[in-house]
């Protein structure tokens, strides 16, 4: 078991397009990411307490009520939103919600989940204002007593940040193919065109297995999270 709650336990999701004002055509980024989270409500609505919304022209903000889907939802953001190559950062507070929850937008709640998606998002802004490279664009924050497993998830995202780096754009498109479909190598190589050996060397060099485990830990310890743990 890696949690411990004494509440019941929400994930405040905050999301921040970086560098935004330096986009030429900002208005049309943020009317496909408006329409992407359009999608991700629709695809995910069972996970959702609050549904995603635009709160600022730079950021979103969403409630989850249980962890299973979390880094699905993320990478889901960031695909959907492909061809426009914008870098986002996601702060994850985790923790209690102790106002009233708007179901379909994730505005006027408060409470110790956002504080803490707060804390991260801006946690990521420094850094970010420091130039310091690989650092991981996700970060989570939890009230209560589990600032071990927090420290252990945020150092698992600095590391698959890391292997990610290293992904030349070929390695980058096999990877993400195969965890997307969640299946063999021999259906990604025929999506994409290409022998079944080839995927085999591209997830090699690419470290995608240790990619893999590492990442799997990770959604073990955020499937924890629910709201019928108490």
């Amino acid at each position: 078991m890696y949690f411990s709650f004494s509440f019941k336990p929400y994930l405040a999701i905050i999301g921040d397009l970086k560098h935004s004002r330096d986009i030429s055509d900002r208005y049309v980024v943020q009317e496909k990411l408006n329409k992407v989270l359009g999608e991700i409500n629709e695809s995910y609505s069972r996970d959702l307490s609050s549904k995603f919304t635009i709160t600022l022209g730079d950021e979103f903000q969403g409630l989850l009520n249980c962890g299973v889907n979390t880094m699905r939802i993320i990478s889901d953001i960031e695909r959907r939103m492909y061809p426009v190559k914008i870098r986002f950062g996601f702060g994850i507070g985790i923790g209690s919600i102790t106002t009233d929850i708007n179901t379909e937008m994730a505005i006027g709640a408060d409470g110790p989940g956002y504080y803490k998606a707060r804390e991260a998002i801006e946690y990521l802004r420094i850094i970010e204002k420091r130039n310091s490279t690989q650092a991981a664009d996700i970060r989570f924050g939890a009230d209560g007593d589990n600032q071990g497993i927090v420290t252990m998830l945020n150092t698992i995202l600095t590391l698959l940040t890391v292997i990610k780096e290293s992904w030349s754009d070929r390695q980058r498109e096999v990877i993400e193919d195969i965890l997307e479909h969640q299946d063999s190598q021999t259906n990604t190589a025929k999506r994409l065109h290409i022998r079944q050996p080839t995927v085999q060397r591209i997830l090699a060099n690419g470290n995608y297995y240790a990619y893999r485990e590492a990442l799997d830990t990770l959604e073990k310890a955020l499937e924890e999270i629910t709201q019928d743990v108490l």
